[in-house]
Formats: structure tokens, sequence, C-alpha cells
């Protein structure tokens, strides 16, 4: 049996990092992990920060969102359902670098006039000058490196009213062997299980969020954990 390192931060590239990645692959890969997410509960986590930061918010009050990473737009549709009997006017904006991904996301959001899709660099200055009440990064921060990282967050809680909402992987070694053994049931698509496996390694452990909460001015913070094998960490304003 291969060993298992979680002492830090794996840097190896994940497939999906590939912003060229298009067609049935990328159609395929986003809906098995769209279908990993739904199965294991991690949209949950995400709409439960946003009810933590809009908590005392009047009904009717106009609320503007954005997803970073956003995939396949699963997580906004999921959000947009529950704005709708909140009675909240959610405007939601789903952000991908994968200009493929977000065409992907728009068609499958075509019932959701509230979602907008735009491929953007989130380093780039256009990006940065956008303003939102809400930054939300589910499963997207592992992918860069802790000085990224740190200028993202920066970026975020810059942008945001109300705070940002993380919702990302534990590193963890059971968290790896388990999603070995889930993928051999439920999942047959490589880049699916192959990026799994690699996301955990290049997730966190709490310390690690910690450290990094450290280096951001001007926020209270709550870390998380949830199953399965996830953080929730919310940077309130």
């Amino acid at each position: 049996m291969i060993s298992i390192n979680t002492s830090k931060r794996s840097e190896e590239a994940e497939i999906m990092d590939d912003f060229e990645l298009k067609g049935e692959e990328l159609e395929q890969t986003l809906s098995d992990l769209e279908k990993i997410n739904k199965w294991l509960g991690g949209n949950k986590i995400t709409l439960e920060g946003i009810q933590v930061l809009l908590k005392d918010t009047p009904e009717q009050t106009t609320i503007r969102i954005a997803d970073v990473g956003c995939g396949s737009g699963a997580v906004l549709r999921e959000i947009a359902n529950w704005g709708r009997n909140q009675n909240f006017n959610l405007e939601l904006i789903g952000i991908d670098a994968n200009p493929y991904a977000v065409e992907i996301a728009q068609r499958r959001s075509n019932y959701y006039p509230e979602i907008k899709f735009e491929a953007l660099n989130i380093f780039s200055e256009t990006y940065k000058e956008q303003k939102y009440d809400i930054v939300l990064c589910t499963l997207t921060l592992h992918h860069f490196k802790n000085e990224e990282i740190l200028e993202l967050l920066n970026t975020f809680m810059h942008q945001s009213k109300k705070g940002v909402v993380i919702n990302d992987l534990q590193r963890s070694k059971t968290a790896y062997i388990l999603f070995q053994a889930f993928c051999k049931v439920f999942i047959n698509n490589e880049i699916a299980r192959k990026d799994g496996l690699t996301s955990i390694l290049r997730g966190f452990k709490k310390n690690d969020l910690e450290n990094l909460a450290k280096e951001i001015p001007s926020q209270k913070h709550s870390i998380k954990w949830k199953w399965a094998f996830r953080y929730r960490w919310i940077l309130k304003k």
C-alpha cells in the first residue's frame, strides 16, 4: 500500500486545473463532481454559512453573492432555490476561469434568471473591482498555493460587505482511504477519481486555516469541521 503523507499540503496539479479541458470529458466530470457533492452533503455546508452571514437581514433585501470557482453552478442553483423560499432578492454570480465550464453552468441554469456566470481570472484587476455582499469559495481554495490563498482571501474580504464562506477539504489519511472506497463503488470517471484524491492531499488542517486567518485584517472568523471531512470557515466583517 502506498504511504499517504498528510503532514503538509501537496502541490501536485489537478487535471481540472487545465482551463482548456472541455467537451464531453469536462461535462461528465462536472456531473460526477456534482453527484459526489450532493451525496456527501457538501453544498448544504455552504448554504449554512450564508445563513450565518445573513442572520437578522430583513426579507426582500437584495443580496449579491459570488461563487468563485463555480464549476457547473450546482451550488448557486441550490442557493437560488433556498432564496426563493426565504423571500430574498438574490443576485447570484458564478465565476470560473474555464470558459467551457461557464458555458455548461449557463446551460444548466436556464430556469434561474437570478444566476449569471462570468469567465474571469480571479487574480485579474477586472475581478478585483467587483463588489458583493458575500463571496463563496466551495472546494476551490485548495487549488492554490498558500501565498496565493492569502492574496485571494484579502481580495474576497475587500470585495464583500458581509463576509466570506469557505467550504473545503480536510487533509486526512482517513478521508483519502474512504474516498478511494467510495469511488470503487460509485464513481468510474478517471478524472473525478484522480482529482478527488489529489484534492484531499491539497486540502487543509485546522491550524493551516487558523494561521491564514492571522494574516487577514479586520475579520472575526469561525472554523467548523463538517461531514464528510470538510471545514466550513466563515470570515465575517
